[in-house]
């Protein structure tokens, strides 16, 4: 009998297969946290720029209530009745965008103390200036200090463009400190008039206080819109600012000198001062929706290089989380097993060729029989009949 034939056990393949997965989702894990992270990255800058956006709708909404403010404060100090109408309509205006952008920017609390204290204003002029020009300074300061909340709360006092960082800063400090030293300057000369001859002294001296209180931000202001102007790119900034601006500083001047007490006595040019104090608030006015539109435009600018940026960083980790995918598909396909011949297999080393093992029943042939064996398979090659030949002679 003749032995079966062997037969091939192949060898496990795990390990060669599941090598190339993890090294592509090794280098996959890196690719996805490092896009992640500039995503996030990203969306916390334009979160910022549209923080700074909303300062910038707030404080265009607190300029027409500083303007009316302003004027109401000088009808009430020369015995006129103050322009209630549009003081109104501005408040109201700012109460709407406070009540959309308020709770954000964290500015309710006061928003409500300020509006309180307008609201508490007499319709009518008092019969004291004095009196009248105390109440309408309290109301003024929380006035300017709502301008700070909302530079500080929105980030714009934080801004990190230079052109950006210099209009906000003349825009939301400096223009609405110098309307409101402007007008109390131009009221202290109207009462330092009324007052005795021996209140002389300290009334010169506290006009002299706030001419410098006045000068300081008007000049700040200046500064901050030249610094602008020379640092933007805009060639419409330019344009649209400098009459205005030259209006601004021509009066800034003329008030200066109107504000110099003269003479032996100290007097002071009551209507030059009042003159130029109009002159300067018209020209804060047409100053103001241009700065604030170009801050505005410059925001929006940067969100916009932020949005492409973030649409960038968003397809090349999609490219490459699609390669290194291809990558895996192809290393998995490539490490699975042929279906081939055992001898395919065997010639490649990847199977070992083992006996199989034998039966306990089957028997183990005897040298004898092995020896003949050969001799029985020569004999065997001839005919049938060659065969049989010895037998049918001795028969």
């Amino acid at each position: 009998m003749t032995a079966s034939a062997p037969r091939a056990r192949r060898r496990p393949r795990t390990p060669g297969r599941l090598l190339p997965l993890l090294l592509a989702t090794a280098l996959l894990l890196p690719v996805a946290f490092l896009v992640l992270q500039a995503h996030r990255g990203i969306v916390a800058d334009r979160e910022v720029l549209e923080r700074e956006r909303l300062g910038v709708e707030y404080i265009r909404a607190l300029g027409p209530v500083t303007e009316a403010l302003v004027d109401a404060q000088t009808a009430a100090v020369t015995g006129q009745p103050p322009p209630r109408e549009g003081l109104n309509k501005a408040v109201e205006h700012a109460a709407t965008v406070d009540a959309r952008i308020g709770g954000e920017l964290g500015t309710s609390e006061r928003w409500a103390g300020l509006r309180a204290k307008l609201e508490a204003l007499p319709e009518r002029s008092l019969t004291n200036p004095e009196v009248a020009f105390t109440a309408y300074s309290e109301v003024t300061d929380l006035l300017l200090s709502l301008h700070g909340k909302v530079r500080e709360t929105s980030g714009l006092i934080r801004d990190s463009g230079a052109d950006s960082y210099f209009l906000q800063d003349g825009i939301g400090e400096e223009m609405p400190e110098a309307l409101v030293t402007a007008g109390r300057l131009n009221d202290m000369g109207v009462l330092i008039a009324a007052r005795p001859a021996a209140d002389r002294a300290s009334s010169l001296a506290e006009l002299s206080t706030l001419r410098f209180s006045a000068l300081q931000p008007a000049s700040d202001l200046v500064s901050n819109l030249q610094a602008a102007v020379d640092s933007s790119e805009s060639t419409e900034l330019g344009g649209d600012v400098l009459a205005p601006f030259d209006l601004y500083q021509q009066a800034i001047e003329t008030m200066a000198v109107a504000a110099q007490p003269t003479g032996r006595v100290g007097t002071v040019d009551i209507a030059r001062l009042t003159a130029a104090r109009q002159q300067a608030q018209q020209a804060a006015q047409q100053l103001q929706p241009v700065i604030l539109d170009e801050i505005d435009r410059l925001l929006q600018q940067r969100i916009d290089q932020l949005d492409r940026e973030d649409l960038g960083v968003l397809g090349a980790g999609t490219v490459a989380g699609l390669l290194i995918a291809a990558l895996m598909a192809i290393g998995w396909l490539s490490t699975r097993p042929s279906g081939g011949p055992v001898g395919a297999h065997a010639a490649t080393g990847d199977t070992a060729l083992e006996p199989m093992p034998r039966t306990a029943h089957e028997p183990i042939p005897d040298r004898q029989a092995q020896e003949q064996v050969p001799a029985l398979q020569s004999a065997g090659q001839g005919s049938e009949a060659g065969g049989w030949r010895p037998f049918d002679v001795a028969r």
